[in-house]
């Protein structure tokens, strides 16, 4: 039998919610040509409201 080993969750990730703003949003980014944009469009299966 191997010995047992001990996860910890806090090492790298931690769960829960974080505001957009505080994670995503950079006010004062500019983008530079060399950036790559993408817009995805997806088709709700039926019965599902888009």
């Amino acid at each position: 039998m191997s010995p047992q080993t001990e996860t910890k969750a806090s090492v790298g990730f931690k769960a829960g919610v974080k505001d957009y703003k505080l994670t995503y949003y950079t006010p004062e980014y500019e983008t530079k040509p060399t950036d790559i944009l993408a817009a995805f469009r997806v088709t709700p299966q039926p019965g599902v409201p888009p």
